[in-house]
C-alpha cells in the first residue's frame, strides 16, 4: 500500500478549478488498486470537503490534511486525526501588528471564514474560496478553538506583506512558519504544522513507511 499526497489549487485542479478527465481516471486505477489518497492543502477543511464532493472524489480511504498540515481529517470516519492551532494569545498578538501595519488578515472556524471587515481582499480571496464568511470586528477575541492558520493578504503593496512577514518571522521564529502560497497570499501557521508534518502525521496513522509516499504539490 503507497499513500499519494496532493495540493489542490495549481496541481491536482487546472485553472478552471476542475480535474481533467485523464488525472480523475489515474486516481481511480491507484486508488482500486488499494492505494490511499489525500488531498493536502492550505484551504480549510470545509472548502477541501466541498471541492471533494463537488468535483467526485468519493474515493474509500480519503484523508485530509487541511491548513498546510494543521487539521488532518479522516473522511470515511469523519473524525479529527490532529489539530495543531495557534495560541489565542498568539493571535491577538498577530492581529495587533497586522492592524498597526495595515494589513488584511483573517482566520477560519471548521465551517466559517472569521474575518474583521469585508475589504477587497476578503472579495479577492472569496472569489474562489466559497466557504462562509462570519464577520466580527473582534474576530480574533472571541475564537473558541484555537485557528490551524492565519492568511495575510495584500492586493497592492507586496511590500507591506513582506514587512509584516519580516516583523512575525523576527518576533515570532520559534513559534511561526510563514510562506508565500501566492504573490498576495501569506500563509501563517504553526512552527510544528506544514505539508511536510502532514506527510509524516498520516504515513503514521495509515502506518504506511516514507518510502512508500508520494507528494504532489
Amino acid at each position: 500500500m503507497k499513500l499519494f499526497l496532493s495540493d489542490l489549487d495549481g496541481t491536482l485542479l487546472t485553472k478552471e478549478k476542475i480535474i481533467s478527465p485523464a488525472t480523475m481516471q489515474a486516481l481511480k486505477d491507484y486508488v482500486n488498486r488499494g492505494n490511499r489518497f489525500a488531498i493536502c492543502t492550505g484551504r480549510a477543511l470545509e472548502s477541501a470537503l466541498t471541492v471533494k464532493s463537488t468535483l467526485g472524489l468519493d474515493f474509500p480511504g480519503l484523508l485530509i490534511a487541511s491548513y498546510n498540515g494543521g487539521l488532518l481529517y479522516d473522511v470515511d470516519e469523519k473524525k479529527v486525526i490532529q489539530r495543531i492551532g495557534l495560541s489565542f494569545s498568539l493571535c491577538k498578538e498577530i492581529d495587533k501588528i497586522a492592524s498597526e501595519q495595515g494589513v488584511h488578515i483573517h482566520t477560519y472556524s471548521d465551517t466559517h471564514i472569521l474575518a474583521k471587515t469585508q475589504d477587497q481582499e476578503l472579495d479577492f480571496y472569496t472569489r474562489v474560496i466559497k466557504t462562509p464568511v462570519t464577520l466580527n470586528p473582534n474576530c480574533f477575541s472571541e475564537l473558541e478553538m484555537e485557528p490551524s492558520k492565519i492568511i495575510a493578504i495584500e492586493l497592492e503593496d507586496h511590500d507591506k506583506l513582506e514587512n509584516f512577514k519580516q516583523t512575525l518571522e523576527k518576533k515570532y521564529p520559534n513559534e511561526l512558519s510563514l510562506v508565500y502560497s501566492h504573490p498576495n497570499y501569506l500563509e501563517v501557521i504553526p512552527k510544528e504544522s506544514g505539508k511536510d508534518s502532514a506527510v509524516r502525521n498520516l504515513s503514521k496513522y495509515l502506518g504506511i513507511q516514507l518510502a512508500d509516499t508520494i507528494a504532489a504539490g
